[in-house]
């Protein structure tokens, strides 16, 4: 989800010009991926050392602090109600503790990996757990509603370290050891975020009914303090080596400009930014009455940003990298889309089995558990596949397929027929998270990689802002059938769409991934 500007350090150079060669150094081999460092004979980065580097200490703190975010954006659901009570709010009010968190990430994931990129990744990922920390004492102390709906911005900031950060630690890793990080080690980020994401709303459901509301917030705490003392204990040491016993001639490069090169964070831009988004996102989360005044201050915004980017000496979005890097933003322009239909149908289709099929809370919930359990399988799937084309392509096809067995669906459908759909649409929620994670990974600068996965996060949260409003219009009041077929459609058209530009998208051919158009 941004790249920086072009490294400026001696070392960059001789990588950019084996880049352009397809290969890596003398006598090593050519590195399809683009990544900067070379792969094995199957693509998938080679084993021994590399698997090693890539093993349990490095990753423990990476996932538990990249599960923060998605468990934190499902958790709170089951208790809004609880919530609402204690502070005399509607729902609508209440809807805003998820928003918020929405907006805060979107703009905070390609802040935080462009700070990754700039300052060092395992600085910016223990600030995060720092700020995670200080989200969840204050939200289970917030004495006021308003107080707790601060907690959720800066809760979505701190979470918003930790993937982007990580993305960027398996970047620098796999130089070191002069492999690329193993397809599976990605899937386990994959495989985190879908997981956490899963049992949310049953761990926030747990701590509401035995604990009180506020524990769904206190329980960030010793989440983070733990992420936070596996990464000052395990996690290597920006811009130098990783731990002891590992050889002291290999340094891995620093972030460029250096460490303290704070001056080329660019905080106008960050501002503009944030601004542009929070005004998209404003319009999009009422389209059931639309404030038309918001598109066009969205467009005034949007190019004091490009004028400032372009004019800028190191921009925190980094056009000039993006236009010439087209497999990377056609990337975030599918990752987006496909989360849109997904989390239609995930969140319009548990409203559905309550008010239109008659289950219980609980009951939805485990008549979901055939997607999630769906989703996580082919995310460890996806990750053990040498290509992405392939995955991204499958994943397409059951998206548009998956869609439309929710066209066949009514309120008096068997409870067989439920469980297929959602475990046939678990599929695409798996194949889809790991393979486009894995080529941003690919395609992305090799000193961007950190900005570059954060905008891939921002392009999830467009999709997922966007399906929210999109279910409230087509719902209304209530969930129904005719509501369920129009989001099927939709998921139908987006799903053919998605299908058409994975097979036509050239940078995902074998050997063109990384090297833009």
């Amino acid at each position: 989800m941004s790249a920086p500007a072009a490294a400026s350090s001696a070392l960059a150079a001789p990588e950019a010009a084996a880049a352009s060669t397809g290969r890596t150094g003398p006598g090593r081999p050519a590195d399809p991926s683009g990544s900067g460092v070379p792969s094995g004979p199957d693509g998938s980065g080679g084993s021994g050392s590399s698997d090693r580097a890539f093993g349990a200490r490095l990753m423990a703190p990476l996932l538990l602090g990249s599960l923060l975010n998605p468990i934190n954006s499902t958790m709170i659901a089951t208790a809004l109600v609880a919530i609402g009570q204690d502070f005399h709010v509607g729902a609508a009010e209440t809807a805003w503790l998820i928003s918020a968190m929405y907006l805060s990430s979107a703009v905070g994931q390609p802040s935080m990996g462009r700070l990754a990129d700039r300052v060092g990744p395992r600085r910016v990922f223990a600030a995060g757990a720092l700020i995670v920390c200080a989200a969840g004492l204050m939200g289970a102390l917030a004495p006021t509603f308003g107080l707790l709906i601060v907690s959720r911005v800066v809760l979505g900031i701190g979470t918003a370290a930790a993937y982007p950060a990580a993305m960027a630690i398996l970047r620098a890793e796999a130089r070191r050891v002069g492999r690329a990080a193993p397809r599976y080690v990605l899937g386990r980020l994959s495989l985190a975020a879908l997981g956490s994401a899963a049992i949310g709303p049953t761990l926030g459901g747990l701590l509401a009914a035995t604990a009180g509301w506020r524990a769904v917030f206190a329980v960030n705490i010793p989440l983070a303090l733990l992420a936070l003392l596996g990464a000052l204990a395990w996690l290597p040491a920006d811009g130098r080596n990783a731990g002891a016993g590992r050889s002291g001639s290999e340094r891995v490069p620093g972030p460029p400009g250096g460490a303290g090169s704070s001056g080329s964070l660019d905080p106008l831009g960050i501002a503009l930014f944030a601004a542009t988004l929070t005004c998209a996102m404003f319009f999009v989360l009422r389209l059931d009455d639309p404030q038309w005044g918001l598109p066009a201050l969205t467009g005034v915004l949007a190019g004091a940003l490009v004028w400032w980017q372009l004019r800028h000496p190191a921009p925190f979005l980094d056009l000039r990298m993006l236009a010439r890097h087209g497999a990377l933003v056609r990337t975030y322009l599918r990752h987006g889309l496909a989360y849109l239909v997904i989390y239609c149908v995930l969140y319009g289709f548990s409203q559905w089995l309550e008010e239109a099929h008659g289950f219980s809370s609980f009951h939805a919930g485990l008549v979901m558990l055939p997607m999630s359990g769906a989703a996580a399988f082919c995310s460890i799937a996806g990750a053990r596949t040498k290509g992405i084309r392939a995955p991204l392509t499958v994943a397409a096809a059951c998206l548009a397929v998956g869609s439309a067995v929710f066209l066949l669906l009514q309120g008096t459908s068997p409870l067989v027929a439920l469980l297929c759909a959602g475990a046939l649409f678990g599929i695409p929620q798996g194949l889809a998270a790991t393979g486009n994670q894995a080529a941003v990974y690919a395609q992305a600068p090799a000193d961007g990689v950190g900005s570059a996965a954060g905008l891939q996060r921002t392009a999830q949260y467009l999709g997922a802002i966007t399906a929210s409003s999109l279910i409230g219009l087509l719902y209304g009041e209530r969930a129904s059938d005719s509501g369920l077929h129009a989001i099927a459609l939709i998921g139908v058209v987006l799903g053919l769409l998605l299908l058409v530009l994975t097979l036509a998208d050239r940078g995902l051919r074998t050997g063109a991934t990384g090297t833009g158009d």
